[in-house]
């Protein structure tokens, strides 16, 4: 395993000095030893170093799933840098908005995203623009081809000052300065997807980001020994649950499979060809998996950890999972403010049903009532409130922001989640809502996601969000929007009433199904199921 009173550099420093030839990274077919990815952060950290980037500058990350991705986090951390990671999906606006509330002075960029960027970097205070392409690390016979076969995606660059190409960079012999980082500072600073308005900055110190890791690593030990693991990166790098998955990897000297995009025969295929033995994603990814046509001609016999995050996992999910596959699929409770896991279901300890995860070691909770804040006693239901030691204490340059999710009581700082979770005395935690989705029906309070998983199961959805409508006399009537699937004809919102009724208490079954070709999406991946609610809203003044 791995220290955590130490930094992130110097804990995968030792895992890459204890097995220096074994593959830190498969990508695109390609090994990337330890050996080789330490070497290429240093000299990555001490070029940027030479264009005056020093201990804790922001480094942004802007790029797809390669090698380089990881290679400029670590070469953040190496230099005492705090790493800055966005999605690339994200377009210029959010760029210019999350350049300039970081204060970043560096970003790493696919060249497929540079025009985006280029649109407002002169409205950043960016003073390195280091361009990359998806294929720049792999052999030159290997980019020929792809280039030859029009298989590698490009964008458009320019020459100017500070915009240097990584390749370039990655050739200079700079050296290193020493940049000794403690446990309490940053090593990153992840944004919230934005959904409620601003993005938000949340920062991580190096004791907070190596806990996490460890404690998620631990739920796995049972079943993938020390050292052993190959982790197919089914969750993004820039989000927290990729991060403690993959990035975490790192830390004990294990193997990432990355992948450039979301294709599942490849996916699939990486985990028979390279016996991967843990498999991460959200609920709708292993559902999407589990739909799959082709997913029956795959070996998928060498997978020990399959971990759902991000969204509840319904019962229909892991069900089919493990009849598939024969491993039981476990999930976790987290949030990018807690660094990832608060509750976690680990291989060696059997799970009640529908539980979430059992508290993790290092996380403190308290379920109050969201009205008075008093706590309230095990097993019953209220809002989730989490602290540690060195847990997260603000948004970065949001004082109102960090005023309505922080509060102080009794000495200790806490992070309200605003999900309402019931947790039992033996410290399993269920997720019930998060409580700006409970829907007051008829003096009720239904739970949005309770419906959800209760539609999940029927075999011809393939999502839904469930909102409240206004109502005067009900106070809020209960609306689901579905997308079925296209090869199931003859469903209608009757019959999804009906299989609720089943399935739901009375005062919980939606009154309204409509149909929908999809359903909107944040940039990282979540229903924005608030869009919905206030597109009703609207239509009813």
């Amino acid at each position: 395993m791995f220290e955590v009173d130490t930094s992130v550099a110097n804990a995968i420093g030792a895992a890459a000095a204890r097995a220096p030839d074994r593959p830190a990274m498969i990508f695109l077919g390609q090994r990337y030893r330890y050996r080789r990815v330490w070497r290429d952060a240093g000299a990555l950290a001490g070029a940027m170093a030479s264009r005056g980037i020093s201990a804790g500058d922001r480094v942004m990350i802007y790029a797809p799933h390669c090698p380089q991705w990881v290679i400029a986090w670590l070469a953040a951390q190496r230099l005492g840098a705090v790493a800055v990671p966005v999605t690339h999906f994200y377009g210029a606006e959010d760029l210019r908005t999350i350049a300039c509330d970081s204060g970043a002075a560096a970003i790493l960029c696919a060249d497929t995203g540079f025009g985006q960027l280029d649109r407002v970097l002169a409205r950043t205070p960016l003073r390195l623009v280091m361009v990359t392409s998806l294929v720049d690390l792999l052999p030159v016979w290997k980019r020929m081809v792809g280039h030859a076969l029009d298989r590698v995606p490009t964008g458009r660059t320019r020459a100017g000052k500070g915009i240097v190409p990584l390749r370039r960079l990655l050739a200079e012999e700079a050296t290193l300065p020493d940049a000794p980082a403690s446990t309490g500072t940053l090593c990153e600073m992840l944004y919230t997807g934005g959904t409620t308005g601003r993005p938000k900055g949340v920062p991580i110190s190096h004791g907070l980001w190596l806990t996490a890791c460890l404690e998620q690593r631990r739920a796995s030990l049972a079943v993938v020994p020390p050292g052993t693991q190959v982790v197919l990166q089914g969750a993004p790098l820039y989000h927290i649950l990729g991060q403690v998955f993959g990035l975490g990897a790192l830390l004990g000297g294990e193997t990432v499979l990355l992948l450039p995009r979301g294709n599942l025969d490849a996916l699939l295929d990486h985990v028979a060809r390279y016996r991967a033995t843990t498999l991460i994603g959200t609920p709708s990814f292993f559902r999407s998996l589990l739909e799959h046509e082709r997913i029956f001609q795959y070996d998928l016999s060498s997978l020990r950890f399959c971990f759902s995050g991000g969204d509840v996992l319904p019962a229909e999910t892991a069900a089919r999972w493990e009849r598939l596959t024969g491993r039981p699929l476990l999930q976790g409770y987290g949030a990018t403010e807690t660094c990832g896991g608060v509750a976690l279901c680990a291989a060696d300890q059997p799970a009640p049903a529908g539980a979430a995860g059992r508290i993790c070691a290092h996380q403190r909770v308290r379920v109050v009532d969201p009205d008075t804040l008093a706590p309230l006693p095990p097993g019953e239901g209220g809002e989730l409130w989490v602290s540690s030691d060195q847990m997260v204490r603000e948004y970065w340059n949001q004082p109102e922001e960090t005023a309505k999710a922080f509060i102080e009581i009794e000495g200790r700082r806490w992070y309200r989640t605003g999900d309402v979770v019931r947790v039992d005395a033996a410290g399993w935690m269920f997720f019930l809502d998060r409580s700006v989705d409970i829907i007051k029906h008829k003096g009720w309070r239904v739970a949005a996601s309770r419906v959800d998983r209760a539609l999940q199961e029927h075999p011809a959805v393939v999502a839904s969000c469930t909102v409240g409508v206004p109502d005067p006399e009900e106070g809020e009537r209960i609306k689901s929007f579905v997308v079925a699937r296209g090869d199931v004809a003859g469903v209608n919102a009757a019959e999804l009433i009906r299989w609720c009724k089943d399935r739901l208490a009375p005062y919980e079954i939606p009154q309204y199904v409509e149909f929908r070709d999809m359903l909107p999406k944040s940039k990282v991946g979540k229903t924005m199921r608030r869009e919905l609610r206030d597109e009703e809203r609207r239509k009813r003044g």
